[in-house]
């Protein structure tokens, strides 16, 4: 476990970033935050130093990049193999996104896109010579997130004087 303490600053940051990392700017964040841009920035490079921020991924709309299929596998995999199958799909080609999951059943989300229903079988024949048993494949129609709100900053409370 990181036994990095977030402040309430940071909290900030995140919730900037998660809104729209792309198109925020270090000074826009300081403005929310109430602190300099050259502090945003080393904040920054600190939560991607102790692995907070992981990464920055585009938002792809598949269907217009001539993937119509989108789809979900719930799979169940051998929880003792669960971390090397997981590997294994994300390597699949197809395969974007791989969730692993701690319940002893369905617990192997594997996120899909093909160009159509013979690139998707290829994709689902590889999936099951893994030994992966497919519980069931959803189509994927939208999917929206959100800044989680526990990250939103809060105007800390001054006294009146």
């Amino acid at each position: 476990m990181n036994s990095f303490s977030l402040d309430n600053i940071d909290h900030g940051i995140l919730y900037a970033l998660q809104r729209d990392a792309r198109n925020t700017t270090t000074a826009e964040i300081a403005d929310e935050v109430e602190v300099s841009a050259s502090t945003v920035r080393n904040r920054i490079e600190k939560l991607e130093e102790v692995g907070i921020i992981e990464g920055y991924y585009p938002k792809i709309n598949y269907e217009l990049s001539n993937f119509p299929l989108h789809v979900l596998f719930v799979c169940n995999a051998n929880p003792l193999e669960r971390e090397q199958l997981a590997a294994a799909a994300i390597e699949v080609q197809g395969v974007i996104d791989v969730r692993e999951m701690l319940t002893s059943t369905r617990n192997l989300y594997i996120e899909v896109v093909a160009t159509d229903t013979r690139n998707l079988t290829t994709i689902t024949n590889e999936l099951a010579a893994m030994e992966l048993e497919v519980l069931s494949s959803e189509i994927i129609t939208s999917h929206r997130v959100r800044p989680w709100a526990e990250f939103e900053f809060q105007t800390p409370d001054f006294p009146s004087d």
